[in-house]
C-alpha cells in the first residue's frame, strides 16, 4: 500500500546506523538495528519512538504497540500524535479500554484535536460500528499474490489494481522500507459468473518508471486514465538533502489507445515538496478528488478536490474541510453515483489502523453524516480503497487483515443491506412575530457548529422549511426575508427525536405606521417593563425607549399616547395609581430627551387590560404577572 504521508513528520538526526536508515526510510533495516540495541537493555525515548514508528508505518500494529508501550513506560507525557498512534495500535490488538484511556488524555491535553473531539462525542463508537456490521458477503477477489495487492477500480468486466508481485523483469526493484517490489498496475478480466479465475496481465504503460504505480481510475469513455506514481520519466520528486530523501507521490494523466497508456503527463498541482495521490472522479467527471499533505492540510494527509474545466484545465485546489479531514490520515477517496464519499481514515473512531468510512457529499462539497461502515469490512489492521457499484451493490476493498495471502489483499463483496445515515429531520415554520402570520418565500440557511453552510431552502407556500441533520449535532438556522430583520437561532439535534419542529419568528424591519397602532409592536420594540411596585424605568429597558425616541425624531409631527398597565396584585386603586406614575415616568423620559410635551399624552390603565388569566385570586408565576406590567405607544396622529 502506497502511503507516503506519514514519512515526513519527524526530523531525525543521522547519528548512528539505525538513525541513518530511519531518516532514509529504510525501515526494515532500521528495525533490526534498533531491536538489537534494545535487546542489550538500552532505553531511549528517541529510539523507542523510531522503533515503534517503523512498525506503525509498516502497519504491524502489534509490534508497534509493544514499543510505544516501552516509550510510555519511560514517560507518558508524549505529544498528541503519539497518543493517537498508541491508541490505534492498542485497539488493533483488542485493548480497547486502555486505548480509550489514552484518547481521553489526548482530548484533555489538546481540546482542539479533532480526533479527541470525535472520540469524546462518540464514546459509544464500538456500539455504532457493531450496529453497522453484518451487511456484507466477502470473499477473496481471486487476484491476490503473496506480495502486496491493493487499490481497485472497475470498468465493465475489467478490474485494475496495483501489485508488488514479481513481473519477471531482469531488474527487480525493491522498496527498502517495506522490503517488497515496487508496485505496477495490472488488469484482471472478471468472469461475472465467478466460475473462472480472473485473467491477469500487466497494464501497458509507456514509461521509464523505476518506482511505484498505483490507484488508477479511468473515465467512462475509456479514453483517459489518472493514476498515482513517482519518479516518472526519471523526474526527481525528492525532498531533503544528502542521505535524507523522501520519494514523493504524484498524480499522472494518460491517454488510452488500443489498451496502451500513452502521452503520460503530470497534473499541474503536483509538487516536488509534498505528495499528491489516490485520484477519484465525481459521477459527472467534472471534479477530481485526491489526497495530499500539501500546505493547508489539517492532518498528516487530507482529501482535496479540484474542478476539471471544459478545456481540460484544472481549477483551484480546495480542502474538503474539518468534517471529513482530521489530524490523522485520510486517504483513498471514492465517490459513488449517489454522491456518497467512501474513504479510509485513522482519525475518525475506528477499530485500529485505517478503517473505511462513508459520508454524504453535499452540493458545496462539504461532507456530513460520516459513519464507520462496520466490522465486515473493517478490522484491527488497515482496510482501505473501497469501491462500489451502487446498482448491483457489488464492489472491492483492500486490507492487510489476518488470513490473507500477502501483506495487502483485494477482497470482493456484495452489500446485502445499504447503510442509511443516522439523521434526523429538522423542520418548522417561519412566522411574523407580531401577527403570527406565515411568511412563505423566506430564505432558510442551515450552518453547522463551525458556521459552515450545510444547506439552503426556501420556505414553501405554507411557510414550512425542512432539513436532514445529523443526530447529536448543534446547528444554527438563519432566516432572511425582505422587510424583516435577519434572524439566527441555535438548535441542538437530540438523538432519536426523528423529527424536530423549530418555529422561527421574524421581526419586521419595515412596517406601515397607522393611527391607532402600537408603535412598539410595529417596530419590534418590546414592551417597557417595570419592577414590581416601582414606577422607575429599568436601565435595561432604556434601549427600547431609544428606538421609540428615534422614530419620534424622524417623524416630527407624530403624536403618541403612552399607556401603562399593571398586574392584578394589590388593590384596584393602588394599581391604577401605580400605572399613572409609570406612564408619566415614561412621558417625562421622552421630554427630558427632547420631545415636545404637546406631542405626548400619558395614561394609566391599572389592571383593567390584562393579557392573560392572571386576575385576582388566580395563582400565577412571576413571569406570567410580569407580562401584564407594560407600556404601549399608541399612534394618535401622523
Amino acid at each position: 500500500m502506497i502511503n507516503a504521508f506519514s514519512f515526513n513528520v519527524y526530523s531525525q538526526q543521522t547519528l548512528t546506523s539505525g538513525d541513518q536508515k530511519y531518516a532514509n526510510y529504510a525501515f526494515i533495516d532500521a528495525i533490526k538495528t534498533y531491536e538489537r540495541v534494545a535487546k542489550k537493555g538500552y532505553k531511549s525515548e528517541e529510539m523507542f519512538k523510531k522503533l515503534a514508528n517503523s512498525y506503525y508505518f509498516n502497519a504491524d500494529y502489534r509490534s508497534a504497540a509493544k514499543w510505544y508501550g516501552e516509550l510510555y513506560a519511560i514517560s507518558d507525557k508524549q505529544d498528541s500524535e503519539y497518543d493517537y498512534r498508541y491508541a490505534q495500535c492498542l485497539k488493533s490488538i483488542g485493548q480497547t479500554k486502555k486505548a480509550n484511556t489514552i484518547l481521553e488524555k489526548l482530548h484533555l491535553r489538546d481540546k482542539n484535536d479533532n480526533r479527541g473531539i470525535f472520540f469524546k462525542e462518540e464514546k459509544n463508537y464500538i456500539k455504532k460500528i457493531n450496529a453497522n456490521s453484518g451487511r456484507y458477503n466477502i470473499k477473496d477477489a481471486g487476484t491476490n499474490s503473496k506480495y502486496s495487492d491493493y487499490g481497485s477500480f472497475v470498468v465493465a468486466d475489467k478490474l485494475y489494481f496495483a501489485s508488488a508481485k514479481d513481473t519477471g523483469n531482469f531488474v527487480k526493484n525493491k522498496h527498502q522500507w517495506t522490503d517488497e517490489y515496487f508496485t505496477r498496475l495490472y488488469v484482471a478480466t472478471i468472469d461475472s459468473t465467478g466460475k473462472k479465475e480472473p485473467k491477469i496481465k500487466k497494464v501497458d504503460i509507456t514509461s521509464n518508471s523505476k518506482f511505484n504505480e498505483s490507484s488508477a481510475i479511468i473515465t467512462k469513455d475509456g479514453k483517459t486514465a489518472y493514476f498515482t506514481g513517482n519518479d516518472y520519466n526519471n523526474s526527481k520528486a525528492e525532498k531533503g538533502k544528502g542521505k535524507k530523501k523522501i520519494t514523493l507521490l504524484k498524480i499522472y494523466q494518460a491517454t488510452i489507445v488500443n489498451e496502451k497508456w500513452t502521452d503520460i503527463k503530470e497534473l499541474p498541482f503536483n509538487s516536488n515538496s509534498y505528495s499528491t495521490a489516490h485520484p477519484a472522479l465525481s459521477p459527472d467527471e467534472k471534479t477530481l478528488f485526491f489526497v495530499s499533505d500539501r500546505p493547508g492540510t489539517l492532518g498528516q494527509s487530507d482529501i482535496f478536490k479540484v474542478s476539471i474545466e471544459d478545456n481540460g484545465l484544472f481549477g483551484q485546489v480546495k480542502n474538503l474541510g474539518p468534517t471529513i479531514n482530521t489530524e490523522g490520515r485520510e486517504s483513498y477517496p471514492f465517490i459513488s453515483n449517489e454522491n456518497e464519499i467512501y474513504f479510509a481514515s485513522d482519525g475518525h473512531p475506528g477499530l485500529g489502523g485505517f478503517d473505511v468510512f462513508v459520508g454524504k457529499l453535499e452540493p458545496d462539497y462539504t461532507v456530513c453524516f460520516i459513519q464507520n461502515i462496520g466490522s465486515d469490512i473493517n478490522s484491527a489492521n488497515d482496510d482501505f480503497a473501497y469501491v462500489i457499484d451502487t446498482a448491483s451493490r457489488k464492489g472491492y476493498f483492500s486490507s492487510n487483515k489476518d488470513g490473507g495471502k500477502g501483506s495487502d489483499d483485494i477482497y470482493s463483496f456484495v452489500e446485502t443491506k445499504k447503510l442509511e445515515p443516522e439523521r434526523e429531520e429538522l423542520n418548522g415554520y417561519v412566522m411574523d412575530s407580531e401577527t403570527a402570520l406565515l411568511i412563505p418565500g423566506a430564505i432558510v440557511k442551515l450552518y453547522d457548529k463551525d458556521m459552515v453552510l450545510k444547506n439552503t431552502v426556501v420556505a414553501d407556500s405554507t411557510a414550512n422549511y425542512s432539513f436532514f441533520v445529523e443526530a447529536g449535532e448543534s446547528y444554527k438556522v438563519r432566516v432572511e426575508m425582505p422587510d424583516y430583520f435577519t434572524k439566527e437561532q441555535k438548535v441542538k439535534i437530540e438523538k432519536q427525536n426523528k423529527k424536530k419542529e423549530f418555529a422561527i419568528y421574524l421581526d419586521r424591519a419595515k412596517c406601515k405606521m397607522i393611527v391607532g397602532d402600537d408603535l412598539g409592536k410595529c417596530f419590534g420594540v418590546k414592551m417597557i417593563y417595570f419592577d414590581l411596585d416601582k414606577s422607575e424605568i429599568k436601565n435595561d429597558e432604556v434601549i427600547d425607549l431609544e428606538k421609540i425616541l428615534d422614530v419620534l425624531n424622524q417623524h416630527p409631527t407624530m403624536k403618541l399616547e403612552i399607556r401603562s398597565h399593571t398586574d392584578s396584585r394589590h388593590t384596584h386603586e393602588y394599581n391604577q395609581e401605580l400605572s399613572d406614575k409609570r406612564a408619566k415616568s415614561t412621558l417625562n423620559w421622552f421630554i427630558k430627551n427632547g420631545i415636545a410635551p404637546e406631542r405626548l399624552t400619558a395614561r394609566g390603565f391599572g389592571e383593567t387590560q390584562l393579557l392573560n388569566k392572571c386576575s385576582d385570586g388566580v395563582k400565577c408565576t412571576e413571569e406570567e404577572h410580569q407580562v401584564n406590567r407594560r407600556s404601549e405607544f399608541i399612534i394618535k396622529d401622523l
